[in-house]
């Protein structure tokens, strides 16, 4: 299934895309439900997504929220200006779109790195937000430090990221990608061979088009849906640790006084000492000790919970809408 065929009950439920144009005149491209009287629901992605990423709960959504789901900086049809590409430049564009778009408090949603930028605007930005929903942002494991190395999200995305912007010989990155990831290993060589083969001729025959297997599972195409329209200096940003310029992730969190829920999903260290997973079990304790008025929410998915458990992701959601 494509996220094309996903998105079609999302317009039959009114959903329509716009665009913001920041006071700097950087483009903020969002998209947003009918119901302008219930209460206000901002949505942010997490990293090489957009918007429709939310495409399995968004229907659901408009029944309770007026919700705006944004394309971040960087990702989708939003602006691709590099200086931005850091927690506290992002968040405070959305201080500007909440209070001049929106019009007021929400309740507001990220995922991922979406989830910092969340936690970072709620505490920065505490007269503009009613709660937060944190899903499974990474605190702790992808700022700088000794850990960083040790995620699966730097061996996986951000070193290979970093090799493929310093050489010449591949221009494609989701080619280069799909050559170097982590999780080839638990393809095996003759698996991954079959599936690069097939995204050489599916890039040459399909331009401009995603790339999609048709023999694997969504949890896999989900990953490439929109990759050609993420800006790979964001995650420069990530690697060499200037997206979390001032941003210290304990401070932040210990400022954060609305309610949260914060979703924490399976988590395992290899063998390797790898966290294959954004947060461990310790990272989701500690982070949720220091916040004020913050709940854990477990779920029994990979990371993307809205796409692969959506019932669990709304229930989640609906412990602060009540």
């Amino acid at each position: 299934m494509s996220y094309k065929n996903l998105m079609r009950p999302v317009w039959k439920t009114g959903y329509t895309e716009k665009a913001a144009l920041l006071p700097d005149g950087d483009k903020l491209a969002y998209a947003e439900s009918t119901d302008t009287a219930l209460e206000p629901l901002l949505l942010i992605h997490g990293q090489t997504g957009a918007w429709k990423d939310y495409a399995k709960v968004l229907p659901a959504m408009a029944a309770k929220f007026h919700v705006f789901a944004i394309d971040c900086h960087g990702h989708g049809k939003s602006c691709k200006n590099a200086e931005k590409y850091k927690a506290k430049a992002i968040a405070a564009d959305i201080a500007w779109f909440v209070e001049h778009v929106i019009g007021g408090p929400v309740i507001i949603s990220g995922h991922s790195s979406g989830g910092l930028i969340a936690a970072y605007f709620a505490a920065h930005y505490t007269e503009l937000t009613k709660g937060a929903l944190l899903e499974d942002p990474p605190f702790f494991s992808t700022e700088p430090g000794d850990r960083w190395e040790y995620s699966f999200a730097y061996i996986d995305t951000y070193e290979p990221m970093h090799r493929f912007l310093n050489q010449t010989e591949e221009s494609d990155w989701v080619l280069f990608y799909l050559k170097n990831a982590a999780w080839g290993k638990f393809v095996g060589e003759k698996g991954m061979t079959k599936m690069i083969r097939y995204a050489e001729k599916y890039r040459t025959n399909n331009p401009g088009k995603p790339l999609n297997f048709f023999f694997l599972p969504d949890s896999i195409n989900h990953m490439f849906w929109f990759l050609d329209e993420y800006d790979l200096r964001f995650g420069q940003a990530f690697y060499d640790g200037s997206w979390f310029e001032d941003f210290d992730q304990s401070e932040t969190l210990s400022h954060i006084t609305c309610p949260v829920v914060l979703i924490h999903t399976k988590w395992a260290i290899d063998e390797n000492g790898i966290l294959m997973a954004a947060m461990s079990g310790e990272d989701a304790e500690r982070a949720n000790s220091l916040m004020k008025n913050s709940t854990i929410f477990n779920i029994d998915s990979g990371h993307d919970t809205h796409f692969e458990q959506p019932k669990e992701f709304l229930a989640a959601l609906d412990l602060l809408s009540h």
